[in-house]
């Protein structure tokens, strides 16, 4: 029995990037001009950013490496040293390239007395605020590893307390799934540490990717850039922070949830939370620090435009309700702010900048919800709305407010599909020919492969790499193995790769050149790291991601009842497997049940973890069966198995 189970933002099972980009090509003369008028078009000799990344700087890692307790390579900043290059090659966008630069300042940092922040070494920041006796942790990165190593980092030139809370300011993975590495569950559970986190966090934290948790991980590995070297040619940047560390995630659930907004005091320090659910994550809090003027605006805000839309897939979030949120601080917080930091990139300094860069993040994703559903109501496509989207000057000129991570391509149609969904009321697009049909009948109208490769090479010649990208993914899905066709695809993803100002969509490119070339990725195993997330789950989102396992057409036809008793937990649960669909109910108990289960909780994780089966489960006497066992093996045996490394860039075989 197998399941997926992702923890969150796309990001479970991520390993640091460590290919070659095999038969990589130079940037072409259109690639190296376009990326030449993006020095003309921005204001490169604007270096305060440089300035406010580098202010209170104490220490960086000494050899720029971390490894976890197996002596395996969780991080590496080593591994960007060609970032030190002032000016960018042909192969990466000068934008993208002063972000990666940016981004690659790591260390630990003063930000006032009492508050200082790990930053690049994990895609996140870690907080951390002195108490009176102890520490507060805010976000213990995405890794054990990198988490541990940012507090021993810290105590190599601060006293040597011991962490009393840690703070998590929204559910997604890079913000808590290092706590390990700061504190233990026995320390927790000893009540000599809290555990601080908004309302919601844990259902969200456990539940936001795992129903479609396998196609989000293999979604995630393109938007990484996770078989993508590290290099020029390869990955660069995510815009959001370097990259993703290697290891394991872990959770320790919540002591104390913020239901409200207010001030707390935690080891005599008075911390003002503010909630912003429904924003940059579903369960997501600010904060404000009085005695030091500073607010954390958690990843509420960032040093670039952030993503309405993840390339990854997820739910769209709240433009609108985001641009509120921000407002709301600019207005409340606003003038008792000298010091504005976040829980990825580097502080805003001084009261007014602060302010100017809230009303810059507010206006942002305001902007683009509104000039989006303005131009929806005329009747544009999603498409079009994207082709003629452009920010103000007065945005566009704002380093913050680049496409470094979001993109105002992909927010402006993740806009119109929260309103009007994917369809575009074009009859025509109502019900296409699915994606391989389409291909093979579109290379007829063509005239076949030779005269589409010959125009489509002309047109490469040209420049025209998104006409060429979108051609040639056509002959791909029509001729899978077709080199010619698969490797001017990969040409062609190369060059819009090269030329991305956002690290996300570099990467996607990229990803999509190397598996034209080298194929898709090796099926990806299970990570026993997901044992803190799978004892965090509930029972019934269990039941709920095995109902999605249920192969519809198999299973048509036949009837299976259970009841499921969990004797650790007092949990009752009747599944009922009818008309091809596998519902359950809790607190029931079927008097007419195929067969009863009696097991604990921690086996049935086990058997998800693939420590054991269900037979020897049986076997050793931890799972009891009254009735009909040979129901329950039928039941299991009309699961699928979900496939890690489906291909994405061309058709299912």
């Amino acid at each position: 029995m197998r399941v997926s189970l992702p923890l969150c933002a796309g990001l479970l099972g991520l390993a640091l990037p460590l290919l070659t980009q095999a038969g990589a090509q130079s940037a072409t003369p259109h690639t190296a001009a376009a990326n030449a008028a993006v020095l003309q078009q921005l204001d490169f000799t604007d270096r305060r950013a440089f300035e406010a990344a580098q202010r209170g700087f104490i220490a960086s890692l000494p050899e720029g490496v971390i490894k976890d307790a197996e002596g395996r390579t969780a991080w590496s900043t080593a591994a960007y040293a060609f970032l030190q290059a002032e000016q960018a090659p042909d192969t990466v966008n000068p934008s993208l390239w002063r972000q990666a630069q940016l981004n690659s300042i790591h260390g630990l940092f003063r930000v006032t007395d009492g508050i200082y922040q790990i930053r690049g070494m994990d895609l996140s920041n870690m907080t951390i605020v002195e108490g009176d006796s102890g520490l507060i942790i805010i976000d213990p990165l995405l890794t054990p590893a990198t988490a541990r190593a940012g507090l021993e980092l810290y105590r190599q030139h601060r006293p040597d307390k011991p962490v009393l809370a840690v703070i998590y300011t929204h559910s997604h993975a890079d913000h808590f799934a290092g706590v390990k590495g700061v504190t233990s569950q026995a320390e927790v559970d000893a009540g000599k540490v809290q555990i601080i986190a908004p309302e919601g966090f844990l259902e969200h934290a456990v539940s936001e990717n795992v129903i479609a948790g396998n196609a989000m991980l293999r979604r995630a590995s393109y938007m990484y850039g996770t078989r993508l070297p590290i290099d020029p040619h390869g990955h660069v940047d995510t815009g959001l922070g370097k990259g993703v560390s290697a290891g394991p995630r872990t959770l320790i659930a919540p002591t104390e949830v913020i239901s409200a907004n207010g001030v707390r005091r935690i080891d005599g320090v008075d911390i003002d939370f503010y909630l912003a659910p429904g924003s940059e994550a579903p369960a997501e809090m600010m904060m404000y620090f009085p005695a030091q003027r500073v607010f954390n605006t958690a990843e509420v805000t960032s040093q670039h435009l952030h993503n309405i839309y993840t390339l990854r897939g997820a739910e769209i979030r709240d433009a609108s309700l985001w641009s509120r949120y921000i407002d709301e601080v600019l207005e409340f917080y606003g003038e008792r702010s000298d010091i504005l930091i976040a829980q990825h990139h580097w502080p805003v300094w001084d009261n007014a900048e602060v302010r100017h860069y809230l009303a810059v993040q507010r206006d942002l994703y305001k902007y683009i919800h509104d000039q989006s559903v303005r131009l929806m109501n005329h009747g544009y496509r999603p498409g079009e709305i994207a082709e003629q989207l452009q920010l103000p000057p007065s945005l566009a000129g704002e380093w913050s407010a680049r496409d470094y991570y979001g993109t105002l391509r992909h927010n402006a149609r993740a806009i119109y599909q929260k309103y009007l969904g994917w369809y575009d009321a074009n009859p025509a697009n109502l019900n296409p020919l699915p994606p391989v049909e389409s291909a093979r009948r579109t290379l007829d109208y063509m005239g076949g492969m030779d005269a589409l490769l010959q125009r489509a090479r002309a047109d490469f010649e040209r420049g025209e790499y998104r006409w060429v990208a979108s051609v040639m993914s056509q002959a791909v899905f029509a001729e899978p193995d077709n080199q010619a066709a698969r490797e001017l695809a990969a040409a062609a993803l190369e060059q819009l790769g090269y030329q991305a100002e956002s690290g996300p969509w570099r990467d996607v490119y990229l990803s999509g050149a190397l598996e034209l070339r080298s194929g898709s990725p090796a099926p990806a195993e299970l990570d026993a790291g997901n044992q803190d997330l799978l004892q965090a789950m509930s029972t019934g989102m269990i039941f709920d991601l095995l109902a999605v396992r249920l192969n519809g057409p198999r299973a048509a036809g036949k009837q299976i009842v259970l009841n499921w008793q969990f004797t650790d937990s007092n949990e009752q649960i009747r599944s009922n497997l009818q008309n091809a669909t596998l519902t359950w109910l809790p607190d029931r108990r079927a008097e007419s049940a195929d067969a009863s289960l009696q097991l604990t909780r921690a086996t049935l994780n086990d058997i998800l973890l693939r420590r054991m089966s269900f037979p020897q489960a049986i076997q050793q006497g931890l799972l009891r069966i009254d009735g009909d066992q040979a129901r329950l093996f039928e039941l299991l045996g009309l699961l699928d198995e979900f496939p890690a490394s489906f291909p994405l860039i061309e058709p299912l075989r």
